[in-house]
C-alpha cells in the first residue's frame, strides 16, 4: 500500500495517477492541473475527440498534467451510443500508473480493458460519475444487473452529488467506498461577498451565461421575462454563442427587444456583467456557470437536473424549477424580483457556499482522499 505523504499539513497522493476521459472539455483544465499539483508522481490524462455534432469545447492544453490523445470510435447515437477508445492500453503500459480514475460509464466499452489491465497489476481503479439514473422498460432487471456488475469492478466511486451517491448505493455498492466530489469549475472566490443595495434604483438585472443550445431553454427565459409585470420587467443579458443564437435573437426582437445578446465572453470580460446582475438564471440543462455566478454573490434559478444543482442551489440561495415549465419559471421570477432584500441575502449565501463547501479545492481534496484510501 502506498502511504500518503503530508506536505505543509496537506495530504497529497504520493503515486502516479492516470485519468481516462472520453473527451477533455476546456472547463476541466483548471481541475486537472490543480489535481496534478497534489500527485507527487505526476498525472497523465488520456482522452479522444467528441462527435462533430456534440458542440463540446475541448482542448489538449493542460499546463501541468501530461496529455495523451486517443482515437474515439463512436458507435450508434442517442440511448444506443457506445464508444471505443483506441490506444488505451499502450498509454497505460507506457505511463504505468499506481492508480487509475475512469468515467463510470458502461457505454465506454474499452474502459473494461483498462480496468482489467490495472487489476492484473494489482492496482486500484476508481470510477467517477453522475450516478446511475433509474431504469425503466421491459429489460429493466437485465440492465440493472449489468450496471451492478460493471460498478463492482471498481475499488471506489466518486459521485458528483449526494443524489449520485444514493444511486450508486441503491445498486449495492458499499457506501463507505463512495466519495462525493461536488462538481466545480471555479476555485474559492478571492473577492469578498458583494453587498448590493436593498433599494433597487433601476430595473432588475437577469443574467444567463452558457452555450446557446436548444437544451438550455433560453427561449423560456425570454418568454417568461416578457410576461412579467411592467414594474419589474428585467434587463435580460444573455452571454454566449451557439447554434440557437439567431433563433433566440429573432424571438427576442418579437416579444422582448430589451434583451441584450453579447456573444461569447470569457474570464475578466464577464466580471462587469456578474457585478451588475441581480440574479442568475439557467432555465435548461447544464449548469457550469452556476458556481461562477455564486462566486459573485448572485442567487440562482435553475431547472432541476442531474442532482448537481441540488447541492449548489438550495432554498437559502435560490430556486429549482421543473424543466420546461415556463409558468413555473415566470412565478419564480416574480417571487424573486418582488423581494430585493431577500434576494440580497440569498446572494450572500451563494458566496458562502462556494467559499466554504463547493469549489475546485474541495473537489481536488476529495479525489486525493479517495486515492489514498484505495491505494
Amino acid at each position: 500500500m502506498i502511504e500518503p505523504i503530508a506536505i505543509n499539513d496537506q495530504t497529497i497522493y504520493p503515486g502516479k495517477l492516470a485519468v481516462l476521459q472520453r473527451v477533455l472539455p476546456s472547463y476541466r483544465v483548471p481541475f486537472f492541473d490543480m489535481l496534478t499539483e497534489k500527485c507527487a508522481g505526476g498525472l497523465s490524462l488520456a482522452a479522444g475527440e467528441p462527435r462533430p455534432d456534440e458542440a463540446i469545447d475541448t482542448t489538449s492544453g493542460l499546463k501541468t498534467a501530461q496529455f495523451q490523445p486517443l482515437m474515439n470510435i463512436h458507435l450508434f447515437k442517442g440511448k444506443s451510443y457506445l464508444c471505443w477508445q483506441k490506444g488505451l492500453l499502450h498509454w497505460l503500459q507506457s505511463f504505468n500508473p499506481d492508480s487509475l480514475v475512469v468515467e463510470a460509464n458502461p457505454r465506454y466499452l474499452s474502459t473494461r480493458k483498462a480496468i482489467s489491465w490495472m487489476k492484473t497489476m494489482d492496482k486500484p481503479v476508481i470510477g467517477w460519475g453522475l450516478g446511475s439514473a433509474p431504469t425503466e422498460g421491459p429489460l429493466k432487471s437485465i440492465r440493472i444487473s449489468l450496471r451492478k456488475k460493471f460498478l463492482h469492478h471498481f475499488d471506489a466511486l466518486i459521485a458528483y452529488s449526494q443524489q449520485g451517491l444514493e444511486q450508486y448505493r441503491s445498486l449495492g455498492f458499499p457506501a463507505e467506498k463512495i466519495f462525493i466530489a461536488h462538481n466545480a469549475v471555479a476555485p474559492k472566490p478571492t473577492q469578498p461577498p458583494i453587498k448590493r443595495s436593498d433599494n433597487r434604483q433601476n430595473q432588475p438585472g437577469i443574467l444567463f451565461v452558457g452555450r446557446l443550445q436548444e437544451r438550455k431553454r433560453i427561449d423560456l427565459l425570454i418568454k417568461a421575462c416578457s410576461n412579467l409585470p411592467q414594474e419589474i420587467k428585467p434587463k435580460l443579458v444573455i452571454i454566449g454563442d451557439g447554434p440557437e443564437k439567431r433563433a433566440l435573437q429573432d424571438l427576442a426582437e418579437k416579444i422582448y427587444p430589451a434583451a441584450l445578446f453579447t456573444g461569447a465572453l470569457h474570464g475578466a470580460e464577464l466580471e462587469p456583467f456578474f457585478k451588475a446582475a441581480d440574479i442568475f438564471v439557467l432555465p435548461g440543462t447544464g449548469g457550469l456557470a452556476i458556481q461562477q455566478a455564486m462566486c459573485w454573490s448572485l442567487p440562482v434559478i435553475t431547472a432541476e437536473g442531474d442532482g448537481t444543482q441540488q447541492d449548489l442551489v438550495r432554498k437559502q440561495n435560490g430556486w429549482q424549477v421543473a424543466p420546461g415549465d415556463q409558468k413555473a419559471l415566470e412565478l419564480t421570477l416574480l417571487e424573486a424580483l418582488s423581494d430585493i432584500p431577500r434576494l440580497r441575502s440569498m446572494g450572500l449565501e451563494s458566496h458562502r457556499i462556494v467559499s466554504e463547501e463547493i469549489n475546485l479545492e474541495s473537489m481536488v481534496s476529495t479525489f486525493i482522499t479517495a486515492l489514498n484510501k484505495t491505494s
